[in-house]
């Protein structure tokens, strides 16, 4: 798979900034697709620990050019900090990080209006980042957002008020009955734009150039399948296509391109925010799974909630987004358990269901359907061997290869980067050869 797409297969959250650091090697150019500074990636190797939130994880290797898309909306700021924390530590970044001019900026005044949104919706908010990524996706549907490349345009302060006109008494609410000074937007967008033209390109034609010259693509979107603005659990979502299909639209790229794509599923559920959890454990097992898992936001640091691993959920997440092999990481999360749960199918209404309804309302009134299969008292954490995993282990991994139609290639046995198993018949241990 030359250009391949990597996707979290649940609500984000599963691991693949680890999985996509694992593959980079196999890549020329990481291209990030949609999102903000609302998502998190964590890898670590070694003694090394990096969180990273708009740059792809591909930054972490000195040979490889990282791409942020048009499909973004990106804080400056953020921008700036994460650059200078990395090179803090000795990540250069200077001649292989690239910004779309067709990206979007997401401006100060968006993380006003995202915080007294969620105030005043009281019980019925999201329980978003507070980043402002929806008032910057909602802003740029609207046709009066600000791009990249508009920040040292002439008529910049005639497009901030347009926009600050169209926000009106909603962002003035927001601010404590005070508006934002246009002349002093105006006067940092300017100096950003100074700071980051070394960055910006026309990204799309970039990537084109690259790959007509034999050179492949890794694309990475934020957050996971459910959280997809059109396809996921709807209104509990994010503002943007983080599934498969949205890489063509978020860098460019003609769709016919895109050779594959790989899942990432974590062993079990996690979801942050609120919305309906179909296997959400509230008791002492949710518990365990969050402390085993170290499950908190890497942006927000926010609890996550912890449920068994929903396989329709995983099958639906594989035929949307056209995937053909998956990374299974946190396997080593349900060490030392006497038996483990599956979610095979949902009951909804006295019926029985195994593909995810498009209903809301279904999907809310949805119940587990689980079946119960052997746990394991053996270790799995830093196994490096597939048939070293204690046999109940390897039992799990396929009967999740069974019911979700497409095989687990990689299986992730810890949070290092070092700590992954490659199967050796999978497609993935060719593009990690070497590696593992």
């Amino acid at each position: 798979m030359a250009n391949t797409v990597v996707i979290g297969m649940q609500w984000g959250d599963e691991g693949k900034g680890k999985i996509v650091d694992l593959l980079c090697p196999a890549f020329d150019i990481v291209a990030r697709y949609q999102g903000g500074n609302n998502a998190g990636h964590t890898v670590k190797f070694g003694d090394e620990h990096f969180a990273l939130h708009l740059i792809p994880s591909g930054i972490l290797h000195g040979e490889t050019r990282c791409v942020l898309g048009n499909g973004m909306v990106i804080h400056p700021e953020a921008f700036f900090s994460e650059v200078e924390g990395l090179e803090a530590r000795g990540i250069s970044v200077a001649g292989r990080l690239f910004i779309a001019s067709r990206a979007h900026v997401l401006l100060p005044h968006y993380m006003d209006l995202d915080r007294s949104r969620e105030a005043a919706m009281g019980k019925s908010s999201i329980g978003t980042t507070f980043r402002g990524i929806g008032p910057a996706y909602e802003i740029k549907a609207a046709r009066h957002g600000l791009r990249m490349g508009d920040l040292c345009a002439e008529g910049l302060e005639e497009r901030l008020e347009l926009q600050l006109a169209r926000l009106g008494s909603e962002l003035s609410s927001a601010e404590g009955g005070k508006g934002p000074d246009i002349g002093a937007i105006a006067d940092y967008c300017r100096q950003w734009g100074e700071r980051l033209e070394p960055y910006l390109r026309d990204t799309d034609l970039l990537l084109d150039t690259a790959m007509t010259a034999g050179e492949g693509v890794l694309f990475e979107g934020a957050q996971g399948t459910l959280l997809d603005v059109d396809h996921g659990t709807y209104p509990f979502v994010t503002s943007s296509n983080s599934t498969a299909g949205g890489a063509a639209v978020g860098t460019g790229v003609a769709p016919t391109r895109i050779d594959g794509a790989i899942g990432v599923l974590k062993a079990y559920t996690t979801r942050v925010g609120k919305g309906p959890f179909v296997t959400e454990l509230d008791d002492a097992q949710g518990e365990y799974l969050r402390d085993r898992g170290h499950e908190f936001g890497t942006t927000t640091g926010r609890p996550r909630r912890c449920g068994w691993l929903d396989l329709v959920a995983a099958r639906y997440a594989r035929r949307l987004n056209g995937i053909e092999s998956i990374a299974l990481t946190k396997l080593d999360v349900l060490d030392g358990l006497d038996e483990v749960r599956l979610c095979v199918a949902y009951r909804i209404d006295g019926r029985e269901v195994r593909e995810m309804p498009s209903r809301a309302d279904e999907f809310a009134r949805a119940e587990p359907i689980y079946e119960t299969v052997e746990g394991w008292r053996d270790p799995t954490e830093g196994v490096l061997e597939y048939e070293a995993l204690p046999a109940a282990a390897r039992s799990y991994i396929e009967r999740v290869e069974r019911e979700v139609g497409a095989g687990v290639g990689l299986v992730s046995t810890g949070p290092k980067r070092e700590e992954t198993l490659a199967r050796e018949d999978s497609g993935l241990s060719k593009l990690t050869s070497g590696r593992l």
